[in-house]
C-alpha cells in the first residue's frame, strides 16, 4: 500500500519504476550526442560522461537528432560539496529566437544545504514560468533519474518517475501557446552562473573547490525522431497520433500520480511563478483553473 503521507516511498512503486526504466534500453553517449561546447572539459567513459567546470570553462553536449513528443530520461549525479554558483542543466530546446524549451536546472549551493531544482517552460520564445523544488534525497550521493514526458496533452517533469510538475495544454481553452510544433534537441551542460544561481547571486563560486564535476549516464530516448534529410518524422511517428505517448490513456495523470504530485507540492515546492504576485499582479492565464 502507498503511504498517503509520502506516496513516493512505496516499495511496490519503486519496483514498478525499475520495471518501467528497463522498458527502453539505455544508450551510450556517442550513439545519441556530441559535444557542442568545450569538448576538452567533457570526458566520455562509454557508459557515462563527466562534465567539468573550472576557471577556464564549463561544457555542454547536444543530441544528434531532434524530436517531437515522447519521453527522454537521463541519470545524473550532481556536483558534490560546495557547489555554490554552479548550474547543471538537462533540457530540450528548439532553434531560433522564438524557440520552445523545457528545462531542468540544478542550482548549486553551499556544502550541506539542499540543491534547488528549477524547471521552466518556454513557448515561442517566452519563458518566465519558473518553479523551484528541493528534493527528497541528496542528489550528489548517487545517480537519480530526471525525465521529460511530452505529448499533445501536457509536459510532465519527473524525478525518479515521480511527477514534480505538469504544464498542461490549455491552448484551445485559454489561448496560451503550447509547445507542439517545433522539434527539440536534447542538451546537457555545466556552467558558472554565480550572478544569479545561489541565493540570487549573493553566494559566489568558490574556485578553490574546482574542478566541479557532474556525471550523466543511462540516456533513454523514446520519442518521435525527426529526419533532417527529408524534413519528416521517422517510422512509427510519421503519424504522431499513433505514437503511444499520445494515446487517450496518456491524456492526464493517474490517481497515484496526482497523489505524488500533491505530496511534492506540499513538501518540496519552494517557488511557483503562478503564486508570485510581485512579478505577476495578474496571474498568467495558464495558472488559472
Amino acid at each position: 500500500m502507498v503511504s498517503p503521507s509520502n506516496p513516493i516511498t512505496s516499495t511496490a512503486f519503486l519496483l514498478y519504476l525499475a520495471f518501467l526504466l528497463n522498458l527502453v534500453s539505455a544508450h551510450n553517449f556517442s550513439e545519441l550526442f556530441h559535444s557542442n561546447w568545450a569538448p576538452d572539459h567533457l570526458v566520455d567513459e562509454g557508459n557515462q560522461i563527466k562534465l567539468t567546470l573550472d576557471t577556464a570553462s564549463g561544457c555542454g553536449f547536444g543530441s544528434k537528432r531532434k524530436y517531437l513528443f515522447g519521453k527522454t530520461s537521463v541519470q545524473i549525479k550532481l556536483v558534490e560539496g560546495d557547489s555554490a554558483g554552479t548550474v547543471t542543466a538537462f533540457y530540450m530546446s528548439s532553434d531560433g529566437p522564438n524557440h520552445d524549451e523545457l528545462d531542468f536546472e540544478f542550482l548549486g549551493n553551499l556544502s550541506g544545504e539542499p540543491y534547488l531544482v528549477q524547471t521552466n517552460v518556454y513557448v515561442n520564445g517566452t519563458g518566465n514560468r519558473e518553479q523551484r523544488h528541493t528534493l527528497w534525497f541528496d542528489p550528489t550521493m548517487d545517480f537519480h533519474s530526471y525525465s521529460f514526458l511530452w505529448n499533445h496533452y501536457y509536459v510532465m517533469f519527473l524525478v525518479d518517475g515521480v511527477p514534480i510538475r505538469v504544464f498542461a495544454n490549455k491552448e484551445e481553452v485559454s489561448g496560451v501557446l503550447y509547445p507542439k510544433n517545433q522539434t527539440m534537441g536534447i542538451y546537457g551542460s555545466l556552467w558558472n552562473a554565480d550572478d544569479w544561481a545561489t541565493q540570487g547571486g549573493m553566494v559566489k563560486t568558490n574556485w578553490s573547490y574546482a574542478p566541479f564535476v557532474t556525471t550523466f549516464k543511462s540516456f533513454q530516448i523514446d520519442a518521435c525522431e525527426f529526419s533532417p534529410e527529408n524534413g519528416t518524422m521517422i517510422g512509427k511517428c510519421s503519424k504522431v497520433k499513433q505514437f503511444r505517448w499520445d494515446k487517450s490513456a496518456m491524456n492526464g495523470l493517474s490517481k497515484h500520480q496526482s497523489q505524488q504530485l500533491g505530496w511534492v507540492r506540499a513538501n518540496h515546492l519552494v517557488y511557483d511563478y503562478c503564486e508570485d504576485t510581485v512579478r505577476f499582479p495578474e496571474p498568467p492565464k495558464e495558472c488559472l483553473g
